[in-house]
Protein backbone atom coordinates (compact mmCIF):
# COMPACT_ATOMS: atom_id res chain seq x y z
CA UNK A 1 0.00 0.00 0.00
CA UNK A 2 1.45 3.39 -1.00
CA UNK A 3 2.16 5.75 1.89
CA UNK A 4 2.19 9.55 1.65
CA UNK A 5 5.98 9.34 1.73
CA UNK A 6 5.96 6.95 -1.25
CA UNK A 7 3.80 9.35 -3.22
CA UNK A 8 6.01 12.36 -2.45
CA UNK A 9 9.14 10.40 -3.35
CA UNK A 10 7.53 9.16 -6.55
CA UNK A 11 6.46 12.66 -7.58
CA UNK A 12 9.95 13.97 -6.92
CA UNK A 13 11.52 11.10 -8.90
CA UNK A 14 9.19 11.66 -11.84
CA UNK A 15 10.12 15.35 -11.89
CA UNK A 16 13.81 14.52 -12.12
CA UNK A 17 13.27 11.87 -14.81
CA UNK A 18 11.06 14.23 -16.81
CA UNK A 19 13.86 16.76 -16.85
CA UNK A 20 16.36 14.19 -18.15
CA UNK A 21 14.24 11.86 -20.28
CA UNK A 22 11.02 13.76 -20.83
CA UNK A 23 8.75 10.96 -19.55
CA UNK A 24 7.80 8.81 -16.55
CA UNK A 25 5.79 5.69 -17.31
CA UNK A 26 2.49 5.20 -15.43
CA UNK A 27 3.01 1.46 -15.82
CA UNK A 28 6.01 1.44 -13.49
CA UNK A 29 4.15 0.58 -10.26
CA UNK A 30 5.86 1.56 -7.02
CA UNK A 31 7.04 -1.24 -4.81
CA UNK A 32 6.04 -0.67 -1.18
CA UNK A 33 4.53 -3.52 0.79
CA UNK A 34 4.91 -6.73 -1.26
CA UNK A 35 1.98 -8.16 -3.17
CA UNK A 36 1.09 -11.45 -1.51
CA UNK A 37 -1.16 -14.34 -2.52
CA UNK A 38 -1.92 -16.50 0.53
CA UNK A 39 -4.44 -19.06 1.74
CA UNK A 40 -6.91 -17.67 4.27
CA UNK A 41 -6.34 -20.76 6.44
CA UNK A 42 -3.41 -23.04 7.09
CA UNK A 43 -5.19 -26.39 7.28
CA UNK A 44 -8.36 -28.18 6.26
CA UNK A 45 -9.86 -31.21 7.99
CA UNK A 46 -10.99 -33.97 5.63
CA UNK A 47 -13.84 -34.96 7.97
CA UNK A 48 -15.61 -31.67 7.37
CA UNK A 49 -14.86 -30.98 3.71
CA UNK A 50 -17.67 -30.66 1.21
CA UNK A 51 -17.59 -32.83 -1.90
CA UNK A 52 -16.65 -29.65 -3.75
CA UNK A 53 -14.73 -27.56 -1.23
CA UNK A 54 -13.94 -23.95 -2.13
CA UNK A 55 -10.50 -22.96 -0.85
CA UNK A 56 -10.08 -19.21 -0.56
CA UNK A 57 -6.95 -17.20 -1.33
CA UNK A 58 -6.47 -13.60 -0.20
CA UNK A 59 -4.33 -10.91 -1.81
CA UNK A 60 -2.51 -8.43 0.41
CA UNK A 61 -4.18 -5.60 -1.54
CA UNK A 62 -6.42 -5.03 -4.53
CA UNK A 63 -4.57 -6.03 -7.71
CA UNK A 64 -3.75 -2.98 -9.83
CA UNK A 65 -2.54 -5.12 -12.72
CA UNK A 66 -2.97 -8.64 -14.02
CA UNK A 67 -0.69 -11.51 -13.13
CA UNK A 68 -0.50 -15.22 -12.41
CA UNK A 69 0.45 -17.54 -9.57
CA UNK A 70 1.36 -21.21 -9.25
CA UNK A 71 0.32 -23.65 -6.55
CA UNK A 72 2.06 -27.01 -6.29
CA UNK A 73 0.33 -30.17 -5.06
CA UNK A 74 2.20 -32.65 -2.89
CA UNK A 75 0.25 -35.82 -2.07
CA UNK A 76 1.93 -37.85 0.67
CA UNK A 77 0.00 -41.11 0.41
CA UNK A 78 -1.53 -43.27 -2.33
CA UNK A 79 -4.19 -40.78 -3.47
CA UNK A 80 -3.99 -39.85 -7.14
CA UNK A 81 -4.95 -36.65 -8.89
CA UNK A 82 -7.70 -37.34 -11.41
CA UNK A 83 -8.70 -40.57 -9.64
CA UNK A 84 -9.34 -39.56 -6.03
CA UNK A 85 -9.60 -35.81 -6.44
CA UNK A 86 -9.37 -32.97 -8.95
CA UNK A 87 -9.16 -29.20 -8.73
CA UNK A 88 -10.55 -26.20 -10.55
CA UNK A 89 -8.43 -24.78 -12.13
CA UNK A 90 -7.15 -28.16 -13.27
CA UNK A 91 -3.60 -29.03 -12.26
CA UNK A 92 -0.95 -29.77 -14.89
CA UNK A 93 1.87 -31.99 -13.61
CA UNK A 94 0.75 -31.25 -10.04
CA UNK A 95 0.76 -27.49 -10.54
CA UNK A 96 -2.34 -25.29 -10.44
CA UNK A 97 -2.03 -22.10 -12.50
CA UNK A 98 -4.13 -19.23 -11.19
CA UNK A 99 -4.92 -15.85 -12.77
CA UNK A 100 -4.72 -12.53 -10.92
CA UNK A 101 -7.37 -10.19 -12.31
CA UNK A 102 -7.06 -6.42 -12.04
CA UNK A 103 -9.40 -4.96 -9.41
CA UNK A 104 -9.75 -8.15 -7.33
CA UNK A 105 -8.40 -8.96 -3.87
CA UNK A 106 -9.37 -12.64 -3.55
CA UNK A 107 -9.26 -15.85 -5.55
CA UNK A 108 -10.25 -19.44 -4.98
CA UNK A 109 -9.60 -23.06 -5.87
CA UNK A 110 -12.24 -25.77 -5.87
CA UNK A 111 -11.06 -29.09 -4.46
CA UNK A 112 -13.39 -31.89 -5.57
CA UNK A 113 -13.30 -35.29 -3.85
CA UNK A 114 -13.89 -38.19 -6.25
CA UNK A 115 -13.35 -41.27 -4.08
CA UNK A 116 -13.78 -42.60 -0.55
CA UNK A 117 -10.06 -43.30 -0.17
CA UNK A 118 -9.46 -40.33 2.13
CA UNK A 119 -8.48 -41.63 5.59
CA UNK A 120 -6.25 -40.91 8.59
CA UNK A 121 -3.13 -41.20 6.41
CA UNK A 122 -4.27 -38.52 3.97
CA UNK A 123 -1.94 -35.53 3.69
CA UNK A 124 -2.16 -33.20 0.69
CA UNK A 125 -0.11 -30.02 0.71
CA UNK A 126 -1.00 -27.07 -1.51
CA UNK A 127 1.84 -24.55 -1.66
CA UNK A 128 2.08 -21.12 -3.29
CA UNK A 129 5.27 -21.67 -5.28
CA UNK A 130 5.42 -18.65 -7.58
CA UNK A 131 3.68 -15.29 -8.06
CA UNK A 132 4.19 -13.49 -11.37
CA UNK A 133 3.29 -9.93 -10.35
CA UNK A 134 5.44 -6.84 -9.90
CA UNK A 135 6.68 -6.54 -6.32
CA UNK A 136 5.29 -9.93 -5.29
CA UNK A 137 6.61 -11.99 -2.43
CA UNK A 138 5.66 -15.38 -1.00
CA UNK A 139 4.81 -15.04 2.69
CA UNK A 140 1.98 -15.55 5.19
CA UNK A 141 -0.19 -18.66 4.79
CA UNK A 142 1.68 -19.90 1.73
CA UNK A 143 0.76 -23.53 2.42
CA UNK A 144 -2.55 -25.29 3.08
CA UNK A 145 -2.46 -28.83 4.48
CA UNK A 146 -5.45 -31.09 3.85
CA UNK A 147 -5.49 -33.91 6.41
CA UNK A 148 -7.42 -35.48 9.26
CA UNK A 149 -5.40 -33.47 11.78
CA UNK A 150 -7.06 -30.81 13.93
CA UNK A 151 -7.08 -27.19 12.82
CA UNK A 152 -4.23 -25.30 14.48
CA UNK A 153 -5.35 -21.73 13.84
CA UNK A 154 -7.66 -19.55 11.84
CA UNK A 155 -10.32 -16.88 11.88
CA UNK A 156 -14.06 -17.51 11.86
CA UNK A 157 -16.96 -15.22 10.97
CA UNK A 158 -20.15 -16.85 12.31
CA UNK A 159 -23.19 -15.94 10.21
CA UNK A 160 -25.74 -14.78 12.77
CA UNK A 161 -27.94 -13.35 10.05
CA UNK A 162 -27.35 -9.63 10.48
CA UNK A 163 -29.06 -7.35 12.97
CA UNK A 164 -32.03 -9.73 13.41
CA UNK A 165 -29.55 -12.41 14.51
CA UNK A 166 -31.84 -15.14 13.22
CA UNK A 167 -29.24 -17.90 13.50
CA UNK A 168 -27.63 -19.84 16.26
CA UNK A 169 -24.16 -20.76 15.02
CA UNK A 170 -22.24 -23.72 16.43
CA UNK A 171 -18.47 -23.66 15.88
CA UNK A 172 -16.04 -26.58 16.01
CA UNK A 173 -12.51 -25.19 16.31
CA UNK A 174 -10.69 -28.43 15.47
CA UNK A 175 -12.32 -28.57 12.04
CA UNK A 176 -13.21 -24.89 11.63
CA UNK A 177 -16.71 -26.13 10.86
CA UNK A 178 -19.80 -24.00 11.54
CA UNK A 179 -23.44 -25.11 11.77
CA UNK A 180 -26.25 -22.56 11.41
CA UNK A 181 -29.71 -23.17 12.87
CA UNK A 182 -32.72 -20.84 12.70
CA UNK A 183 -33.12 -20.00 16.37
CA UNK A 184 -36.94 -20.23 16.43
CA UNK A 185 -36.91 -23.69 14.81
CA UNK A 186 -36.97 -25.56 18.14
CA UNK A 187 -38.58 -25.26 21.56
CA UNK A 188 -37.54 -28.01 23.97
CA UNK A 189 -34.32 -29.97 24.41
CA UNK A 190 -34.53 -33.41 26.04
CA UNK A 191 -31.24 -34.20 27.75
CA UNK A 192 -29.37 -37.32 26.63
CA UNK A 193 -27.18 -37.72 29.72
CA UNK A 194 -27.94 -39.60 32.93
CA UNK A 195 -30.36 -36.99 34.30
CA UNK A 196 -33.91 -36.67 32.98
CA UNK A 197 -33.94 -32.94 32.29
CA UNK A 198 -35.56 -30.71 29.67
CA UNK A 199 -34.29 -27.31 28.55
CA UNK A 200 -36.23 -24.45 26.95
CA UNK A 201 -35.08 -22.28 24.05
CA UNK A 202 -33.60 -19.19 25.66
CA UNK A 203 -32.61 -17.72 22.30
CA UNK A 204 -36.27 -16.79 21.66
CA UNK A 205 -36.97 -15.77 25.28
CA UNK A 206 -39.05 -18.77 26.30
CA UNK A 207 -40.12 -19.12 29.95
CA UNK A 208 -42.03 -21.73 31.92
CA UNK A 209 -43.66 -22.27 35.31
CA UNK A 210 -44.87 -25.39 37.08
CA UNK A 211 -48.58 -25.47 37.98
CA UNK A 212 -50.22 -27.32 40.86
CA UNK A 213 -52.23 -29.51 38.47
CA UNK A 214 -51.10 -32.89 37.07
CA UNK A 215 -53.99 -33.32 34.62
CA UNK A 216 -53.05 -31.41 31.48
CA UNK A 217 -56.60 -31.56 30.08
CA UNK A 218 -58.01 -29.83 33.16
CA UNK A 219 -56.04 -26.60 32.61
CA UNK A 220 -57.61 -23.72 30.64
CA UNK A 221 -56.46 -20.24 29.65
CA UNK A 222 -58.47 -18.66 32.47
CA UNK A 223 -56.59 -20.76 35.02
CA UNK A 224 -53.24 -19.24 34.05
CA UNK A 225 -54.23 -15.74 32.93
CA UNK A 226 -52.89 -14.14 36.11
CA UNK A 227 -49.50 -15.83 35.62
CA UNK A 228 -48.79 -14.82 32.05
CA UNK A 229 -47.37 -11.39 32.86
CA UNK A 230 -44.91 -13.04 35.26
CA UNK A 231 -43.80 -15.99 33.12
CA UNK A 232 -41.77 -13.91 30.71
CA UNK A 233 -38.25 -12.65 30.08
CA UNK A 234 -37.36 -9.03 30.85
CA UNK A 235 -39.93 -8.20 33.54
CA UNK A 236 -37.19 -6.81 35.83
CA UNK A 237 -38.55 -8.94 38.64
CA UNK A 238 -35.81 -10.92 40.38
CA UNK A 239 -38.15 -13.85 40.99
CA UNK A 240 -38.70 -14.52 37.30
CA UNK A 241 -35.23 -16.04 37.01
CA UNK A 242 -36.97 -19.20 38.29
CA UNK A 243 -38.84 -19.41 34.98
CA UNK A 244 -35.73 -19.71 32.77
CA UNK A 245 -32.79 -22.11 32.64
CA UNK A 246 -29.71 -21.14 34.62
CA UNK A 247 -27.32 -19.16 32.35
CA UNK A 248 -24.36 -21.17 33.65
CA UNK A 249 -25.61 -24.19 31.70
CA UNK A 250 -25.92 -26.59 34.62
CA UNK A 251 -28.34 -29.32 33.55
CA UNK A 252 -29.43 -29.55 37.20
CA UNK A 253 -30.71 -25.96 37.15
CA UNK A 254 -33.30 -26.03 34.38
CA UNK A 255 -36.62 -24.23 34.79
CA UNK A 256 -38.35 -27.59 34.34
CA UNK A 257 -37.61 -29.83 37.31
CA UNK A 258 -36.13 -33.33 37.05
CA UNK A 259 -38.63 -35.63 35.36
CA UNK A 260 -39.64 -38.21 37.95
CA UNK A 261 -40.20 -41.91 37.33
CA UNK A 262 -43.24 -41.47 39.57
CA UNK A 263 -45.80 -39.93 37.20
CA UNK A 264 -47.82 -38.20 39.93
CA UNK A 265 -44.76 -36.07 40.78
CA UNK A 266 -44.62 -34.49 37.31
CA UNK A 267 -46.81 -31.37 37.12
CA UNK A 268 -48.26 -29.50 34.17
CA UNK A 269 -46.17 -26.51 33.03
CA UNK A 270 -47.33 -23.22 31.54
CA UNK A 271 -44.97 -22.43 28.65
CA UNK A 272 -44.36 -19.00 27.15
CA UNK A 273 -43.16 -19.81 23.62
CA UNK A 274 -41.25 -16.55 23.28
CA UNK A 275 -40.89 -14.69 20.00
CA UNK A 276 -40.30 -15.33 16.34
CA UNK A 277 -37.11 -13.97 14.84
CA UNK A 278 -37.50 -10.25 14.19
CA UNK A 279 -37.84 -8.94 10.66
CA UNK A 280 -37.66 -5.18 11.27
CA UNK A 281 -34.70 -3.26 9.91
CA UNK A 282 -32.47 -2.11 12.76
CA UNK A 283 -30.66 1.18 13.03
CA UNK A 284 -26.94 0.87 12.34
CA UNK A 285 -25.24 -0.47 15.45
CA UNK A 286 -28.50 -1.79 16.92
CA UNK A 287 -30.38 -5.09 16.72
CA UNK A 288 -33.98 -6.07 15.95
CA UNK A 289 -34.21 -9.43 17.68
CA UNK A 290 -37.88 -9.80 18.55
CA UNK A 291 -40.71 -10.54 16.11
CA UNK A 292 -44.28 -11.67 16.78
CA UNK A 293 -45.11 -13.44 20.03
CA UNK A 294 -45.44 -17.19 19.43
CA UNK A 295 -48.15 -17.84 22.01
CA UNK A 296 -48.53 -20.28 24.87
CA UNK A 297 -48.65 -24.03 25.49
CA UNK A 298 -49.36 -26.30 28.41
CA UNK A 299 -47.12 -29.34 28.70
CA UNK A 300 -46.49 -32.30 30.96
CA UNK A 301 -43.46 -34.56 30.71
CA UNK A 302 -43.32 -38.15 31.96
CA UNK A 303 -40.86 -41.03 31.79
CA UNK A 304 -41.28 -44.36 30.04
CA UNK A 305 -38.25 -46.48 30.86
CA UNK A 306 -35.29 -44.54 29.43
CA UNK A 307 -37.51 -42.39 27.19
CA UNK A 308 -39.40 -39.15 27.73
CA UNK A 309 -43.13 -38.78 27.05
CA UNK A 310 -44.21 -35.24 26.15
CA UNK A 311 -47.86 -34.27 26.50
CA UNK A 312 -48.74 -30.89 25.00
CA UNK A 313 -51.74 -28.77 23.99
CA UNK A 314 -52.97 -25.22 23.50
CA UNK A 315 -54.26 -23.62 26.69
CA UNK A 316 -57.99 -24.12 26.06
CA UNK A 317 -57.73 -27.60 24.54
CA UNK A 318 -59.49 -30.32 26.53
CA UNK A 319 -57.43 -33.07 24.93
CA UNK A 320 -53.70 -33.25 24.35
CA UNK A 321 -51.17 -34.68 21.92
CA UNK A 322 -48.40 -37.02 23.02
CA UNK A 323 -45.01 -38.03 21.66
CA UNK A 324 -42.30 -40.38 22.96
CA UNK A 325 -38.79 -38.95 22.74
CA UNK A 326 -35.69 -41.10 23.10
CA UNK A 327 -32.32 -39.97 24.36
CA UNK A 328 -29.85 -39.36 21.54
CA UNK A 329 -26.57 -40.97 22.57
CA UNK A 330 -24.42 -38.96 20.13
CA UNK A 331 -25.85 -35.54 21.01
CA UNK A 332 -26.41 -33.50 24.16
CA UNK A 333 -30.15 -33.25 23.46
CA UNK A 334 -33.04 -34.47 21.35
CA UNK A 335 -34.80 -31.27 20.25
CA UNK A 336 -38.54 -30.89 19.72
CA UNK A 337 -40.40 -28.18 17.78
CA UNK A 338 -44.01 -27.09 18.30
CA UNK A 339 -43.88 -25.66 14.77
CA UNK A 340 -43.69 -29.15 13.29
CA UNK A 341 -44.62 -31.32 16.29
CA UNK A 342 -41.53 -33.40 15.54
CA UNK A 343 -37.94 -34.00 16.61
CA UNK A 344 -35.65 -31.57 14.76
CA UNK A 345 -31.89 -31.31 14.20
CA UNK A 346 -30.24 -28.47 16.10
CA UNK A 347 -26.83 -29.03 17.67
CA UNK A 348 -24.02 -30.97 15.99
CA UNK A 349 -22.87 -34.17 17.67
CA UNK A 350 -21.71 -33.73 21.27
CA UNK A 351 -17.98 -33.83 20.47
CA UNK A 352 -18.21 -31.80 17.26
CA UNK A 353 -18.81 -28.29 18.55
CA UNK A 354 -17.15 -25.97 21.03
CA UNK A 355 -18.86 -22.56 20.89
CA UNK A 356 -22.36 -21.30 20.12
CA UNK A 357 -23.01 -17.73 18.96
CA UNK A 358 -26.60 -16.80 19.74
CA UNK A 359 -29.22 -14.58 21.29
CA UNK A 360 -29.38 -15.66 24.93
CA UNK A 361 -31.50 -15.38 28.05
CA UNK A 362 -29.22 -14.18 30.84
CA UNK A 363 -29.98 -13.29 34.45
CA UNK A 364 -29.08 -9.89 35.90
CA UNK A 365 -28.60 -10.03 39.69
CA UNK A 366 -31.64 -8.56 41.50
CA UNK A 367 -33.37 -7.87 38.17
CA UNK A 368 -34.25 -11.31 36.87
CA UNK A 369 -34.00 -12.63 33.34
CA UNK A 370 -33.00 -10.42 30.42
CA UNK A 371 -32.26 -10.98 26.74
CA UNK A 372 -28.73 -10.57 25.38
CA UNK A 373 -27.64 -10.53 21.74
CA UNK A 374 -24.14 -11.38 20.45
CA UNK A 375 -23.72 -13.96 23.21
CA UNK A 376 -21.21 -16.81 23.15
CA UNK A 377 -21.44 -19.94 25.26
CA UNK A 378 -19.22 -23.00 25.28
CA UNK A 379 -20.22 -26.67 25.13
CA UNK A 380 -20.38 -27.36 28.86
CA UNK A 381 -22.44 -30.52 28.50
CA UNK A 382 -19.87 -31.91 26.07
CA UNK A 383 -17.06 -31.21 28.54
CA UNK A 384 -15.67 -27.90 27.24
CA UNK A 385 -14.17 -25.39 29.71
CA UNK A 386 -13.04 -21.76 29.42
CA UNK A 387 -11.52 -18.80 31.23
CA UNK A 388 -10.61 -15.18 30.55
CA UNK A 389 -7.09 -13.73 30.37
CA UNK A 390 -6.40 -10.00 30.65
CA UNK A 391 -3.77 -8.47 28.37
CA UNK A 392 -2.29 -6.68 31.39
CA UNK A 393 -1.08 -10.14 32.42
CA UNK A 394 -0.23 -11.69 29.03
CA UNK A 395 -0.21 -10.44 25.45
CA UNK A 396 -2.24 -12.66 23.13
CA UNK A 397 0.68 -13.36 20.79
CA UNK A 398 2.98 -14.27 23.70
CA UNK A 399 0.56 -16.60 25.47
CA UNK A 400 1.67 -20.25 25.16
CA UNK A 401 0.70 -23.65 26.52
CA UNK A 402 3.12 -23.06 29.40
CA UNK A 403 0.97 -20.14 30.58
CA UNK A 404 -2.26 -22.13 30.82
CA UNK A 405 -3.68 -22.19 34.35
CA UNK A 406 -5.72 -25.38 34.71
CA UNK A 407 -7.26 -24.12 37.95
CA UNK A 408 -8.80 -21.16 36.11
CA UNK A 409 -10.92 -23.26 33.76
CA UNK A 410 -14.64 -22.88 34.43
CA UNK A 411 -17.60 -25.07 33.54
CA UNK A 412 -19.85 -21.99 33.43
CA UNK A 413 -20.98 -21.90 29.80
CA UNK A 414 -21.35 -18.10 30.00
CA UNK A 415 -17.65 -17.54 30.77
CA UNK A 416 -17.20 -15.83 27.40
CA UNK A 417 -20.85 -14.77 27.26
CA UNK A 418 -21.11 -11.05 26.56
CA UNK A 419 -17.72 -10.39 28.19
CA UNK A 420 -16.00 -10.08 24.81
CA UNK A 421 -17.86 -6.98 23.59
CA UNK A 422 -19.55 -3.70 24.44
CA UNK A 423 -22.62 -2.65 22.46
CA UNK A 424 -21.27 0.90 22.60
CA UNK A 425 -17.57 0.40 21.96
CA UNK A 426 -17.32 -2.92 20.12
CA UNK A 427 -14.77 -5.62 20.93
CA UNK A 428 -12.84 -5.34 24.18
CA UNK A 429 -9.13 -5.15 23.37
CA UNK A 430 -7.94 -5.85 26.91
CA UNK A 431 -8.81 -9.54 27.10
CA UNK A 432 -8.86 -12.87 25.35
CA UNK A 433 -10.09 -16.33 26.27
CA UNK A 434 -8.70 -19.83 26.74
CA UNK A 435 -10.88 -22.79 25.75
CA UNK A 436 -10.37 -26.49 26.39
CA UNK A 437 -12.50 -28.35 23.86
CA UNK A 438 -14.42 -31.60 24.22
CA UNK A 439 -11.32 -33.59 23.23
CA UNK A 440 -8.92 -31.79 25.57
CA UNK A 441 -7.32 -29.52 22.95
CA UNK A 442 -6.54 -26.04 24.30
CA UNK A 443 -7.01 -22.88 22.24
CA UNK A 444 -6.57 -19.18 22.80
CA UNK A 445 -9.34 -17.03 21.32
CA UNK A 446 -9.28 -13.33 20.45
CA UNK A 447 -12.35 -11.51 19.20
CA UNK A 448 -11.80 -9.19 16.25
CA UNK A 449 -15.17 -7.68 15.33
CA UNK A 450 -18.73 -7.20 16.57
CA UNK A 451 -20.03 -5.63 13.35
CA UNK A 452 -19.30 -5.65 9.64
CA UNK A 453 -17.54 -2.82 7.85
CA UNK A 454 -20.82 -0.89 7.72
CA UNK A 455 -21.29 -1.03 11.48
CA UNK A 456 -24.13 -3.59 11.26
CA UNK A 457 -24.52 -6.01 14.17
CA UNK A 458 -24.69 -9.76 13.76
CA UNK A 459 -21.32 -10.14 12.05
CA UNK A 460 -18.82 -11.23 14.72
CA UNK A 461 -15.32 -12.39 13.92
CA UNK A 462 -12.70 -14.10 16.03
CA UNK A 463 -9.23 -15.58 15.76
CA UNK A 464 -8.05 -18.75 17.47
CA UNK A 465 -4.77 -20.62 17.87
CA UNK A 466 -4.12 -24.13 19.12
CA UNK A 467 -1.71 -24.22 22.05
CA UNK A 468 0.75 -27.09 21.79
CA UNK A 469 3.94 -28.21 23.50
CA UNK A 470 6.99 -26.77 21.76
Amino acid sequence: MKTITNIIQYTFLCSIVLLSLGSCSEENELIGDPFVVAFNQSDLNTANMAAQEEIMLDYSRVASQSGTFEITIDTQNTLEYGVDYVTVPEAVDNVIYGVITTGTDTNSIVFETLSSNFDDTTVIKLTVANIDYQGANIQGNSQLVISSEISSSGSVEPNLGGANEGNQVYVDLSSRNTTEVQRDSWDLGFYSGDAFRVTINGSIYMATKALSETNIDAISASDVASLQSQVAVGTFNADNSDYVDAPNGSILETAIDEISSNAIENPVYLVNLGYEVGTDEANVGSVAIVGEHRGWKKIRILRSGEDYVLQYADLDDTTHQEITISKNQTHNFSHFSFNTNTIVDVEPQREKWDLCFTVFTNVIPDNGSYGFSDFVYHNRKGGALAYQVNTSEYAYDDFSIANVNEASFSENQATIGSNWRSVFNGVFQDRFFILKDTNGNIYKIKFLALTNENGERGYPKFQYDLLIEQ
